[in-house]
């Protein structure tokens, strides 16, 4: 006895039904590898970006090791990695508020953009152009350490910054375009151990009872010596740290870290003649 056609007509009914399950699975599955692929490039263009932009800087290497330099390490920095929404960010006061206080943590507190302003103000100095900072460490509120390259250009605004910092955050290195170079990298704890042994570490407060003009301040200071200048990348409080040999204000008044920085190259400028 014969199987019904109707039988039969709804198990090939099935068996197409199944194969263009099949073939949705199959666009859907590369939809989504195309998806992971343009995400990938976007995140590697960024980084792209930041090299492109890196300025000759005329740095002699076999020059720096026989004149002293300054080095730049900016504590407490706010660079705080979290998941809002489906995408990891750097969390800032402004973009983040509702999340912050639904989190039970005071907006105020979240200050990237500080950070970002002193390293500009670094890396874009004569000082450092001239070949005279040594290296440049950033520490965050949460202990990591990572360096920073002098010869890095850092992004001009904000936005592309925090990528270029949530990147690093996430892989604990970048490296310049076809080649070796790590432009910024996560070290161990402490910066002590980067630091010259013929060096002064000086650190700046306005809580300090030491008010000094730092042109004539840095002037006094031995020429063989190397500065190290600790500078405070958050937007209340002080550093305190034990390294440090002098805490010193450089002015009546509170000053932003950029500007700190801005006074403290000037002063270095001056006494080097660097114009």
């Amino acid at each position: 006895m014969t199987r019904p056609f109707a039988v039969k007509a709804g198990k090939k009914r099935k068996r197409k039904e199944a194969k263009y399950d099949k073939e949705e699975a199959e666009v859907m599955k590369e939809e989504e590898q195309t998806v992971t692929t343009s995400v990938i490039e976007e995140d590697e263009k960024v980084v792209d970006d930041v090299v492109k932009d890196l300025p000759g800087i005329p740095i002699t290497i076999s020059d720096q090791n026989s004149r002293s330099g300054a080095i730049f390490v900016l504590e407490r920095a706010s660079l705080e990695v979290a998941k809002v929404g489906k995408t990891y960010q750097i969390l800032n006061s402004e973009d983040h508020a509702n999340f912050l206080r639904k989190h039970n943590r005071d907006p105020a507190e979240y200050r990237p953009d500080i950070v970002h302003q002193a390293l500009l103000m670094i890396l874009d100095s004569p000082l450092n152009k001239a070949g005279r900072i040594r290296a440049v460490y950033v520490k965050t509120e949460k202990g990591i350490l990572f360096e920073v390259k002098p010869h890095v250009r850092i992004p001009r605004t904000y936005k592309r910054f925090a990528g270029i910092m949530l990147q690093l955050l996430q892989k604990l290195s970048i490296y310049a375009a076809g080649k070796r170079d790590k432009l910024f990298r996560v070290i161990k704890n402490p910066v002590t151990q980067y630091l010259p042994l013929n060096s002064r570490k000086i650190g700046f407060s306005f809580s300090s009872d030491k008010l000094v003009d730092i042109q004539k301040y840095v002037t006094a200071v031995k020429e063989d010596l190397n500065y190290v200048f600790v500078v405070g990348a958050m937007a209340h409080g002080k550093v305190n740290d034990e390294y440090v040999e002098d805490y010193i204000a450089i002015s009546g008044y509170p000053m932003s870290a950029a500007w700190c920085i801005a006074r403290i190259c000037e002063g270095l400028q001056q006494k080097w003649s660097i114009l």
